[in-house]
């Protein structure tokens, strides 16, 4: 089918701004769909039946309308943060094209002199504020796409209440139009300035006794609101170093307790993804609190026992169970639902623990490790080794030709 769609990115200087290409697909267009804004900005001259998007947002009412000449309006560079990127996984590449503007971070990179190659970038559209909390670090330069006009004040309060209040702020309104504005202030003095709703807001983060967690696997136990049932430190290290997680890739953490493997593993990459499945009521409220505190307010909580709460998740890439393992079914039911080619990955500090990860792994092989750890604490008016309960770690690897064996579907994602 040829090409019967064109996204068109639109700036705030609306039918003006745009390319030949793009003057040229509104005008030859049947159907023009965009949000409410974006359709105002077109002249009388275009004669397309105009159609603001459903509410909710959904898709289907453009590939409803699939063979005709259809246009999409969107801001900017529709496939940055837009509804190109929604589209691209509905519409073969074949059909559609994409005319993209200068979306409004290229703009506001452009006006602070920021390269953008070297900027955080968050998303608070549709988002929630917890999202931007793994990206402040002392000296980070962060652009933040606002929901609404009451984004940056309370973008101001979070950072105040993190310890980032010197935080340097500069609010960027319509980007490219006649109405652009900008207003500079820090956290600390933000007030109750009027905000248009279509804002970014840049951060030039300073630490103020804010502190923040590093990069690398293994955060301090101190980092996690837990009642004790916490994979500790060194041993969540080693653990996520076998867990190995790579880009997209989603993972269940089996008995999560307060969340931290799930939570680490999500804070490697943007796109990583993971499923906490707990029962206890009250270590659910700690991987709430810790997911938000953490920076990853995306991460999936189910309440529920394995492998009962296990049914209907989505195939993940790997595995971690970090309780339960002497359960009878979880193991089973966890490398039963591992993709091909996948990692499983399970600790135990019992000695029944143990003898289910030895056992299980005569069935199905694997790797066992064992983790003895010691600290220095006082004795006496000397020092000498507290030794820690030695751990056992069971790590698999999922052979990829299980894979025509159980069906695995790429859908499952």
């Amino acid at each position: 089918m040829p090409a019967w769609l064109t996204v068109v990115g639109i700036g705030e200087d609306g039918f003006a701004g745009l390319g030949r290409a793009a003057r040229r697909a509104l005008i030859d267009a049947s159907i023009i769909i965009g949000g409410d804004r974006h359709l105002a900005l077109l002249p009388g001259r275009i004669r397309a039946r105009r159609e603001p998007w459903p509410r909710p947002f959904d898709v289907a009412h453009v590939l409803a309308h699939r063979g005709e000449p259809v246009c999409v309006l969107a801001s900017g560079d529709p496939m940055w943060f837009g509804v190109g990127a929604t589209l691209a996984r509905e519409v073969p590449a074949d059909e559609w094209r994409v005319l993209p503007a200068p979306s409004s971070l290229s703009l506001a990179a452009s006006r602070l002199g920021w390269a953008l190659h070297e900027v955080a970038v968050v998303s608070l559209v549709g988002r929630s504020l917890a999202t931007l909390n793994r990206h402040l670090y002392d000296g980070a330069r962060v652009l933040v796409l606002s929901g609404n006009a009451e984004t940056p004040a309370a973008i101001a309060a979070s950072l105040r209440e993190r310890g980032f209040g010197a935080t340097r702020m500069t609010v960027l309104e319509h980007l490219g139009g006649e109405r652009e504005r900008r207003i500079e202030t820090s956290a600390n003095a933000w007030g109750a300035a009027e905000v248009a709703a279509l804002n970014v807001v840049a951060l030039e983060c300073r630490a103020q006794g804010g502190f923040s967690w590093p990069l690398t696997f293994g955060l301090p136990d101190e980092a996690f609101v837990s009642d004790g049932q916490l994979t500790k430190r060194d041993v969540r290290a080693i653990t996520l170093s076998r867990l190995a997680p790579r880009p997209g890739e989603l993972l269940w953490d089996v008995g999560a307790g307060s969340g931290s493997i799930g939570i680490e593993w999500m804070r490697a990459h943007p796109a990583c993804r993971a499923i906490a499945i707990e029962a206890n009521r009250e270590r659910q409220r700690f991987i709430e609190l810790n997911r938000d505190a953490l920076g990853v307010p995306g991460l999936q909580l189910v309440a529920g026992r394995a492998p009962e709460a296990l049914g209907d998740l989505p195939m993940p890439d790997a595995i971690f169970i970090g309780g339960g393992a002497t359960v009878p079914g979880v193991l089973e039911t966890c490398w039963t639902r591992l993709r091909p080619g996948g990692r499983l990955v399970a600790n135990a500090v019992t000695l029944q623990g143990e003898a289910a990860l030895m056992a299980w792994r005569e069935r199905c092989g694997g790797a066992l490790t064992r983790i003895a750890l010691g600290v220095a604490e006082p004795l006496g008016g000397f020092d000498t080794w507290r030794q820690a309960l030695p751990i056992t770690i069971l790590e698999a690897a999922k052979p990829r030709d299980d894979e025509a064996r159980l069906g695995a579907d790429d859908g499952d994602r």
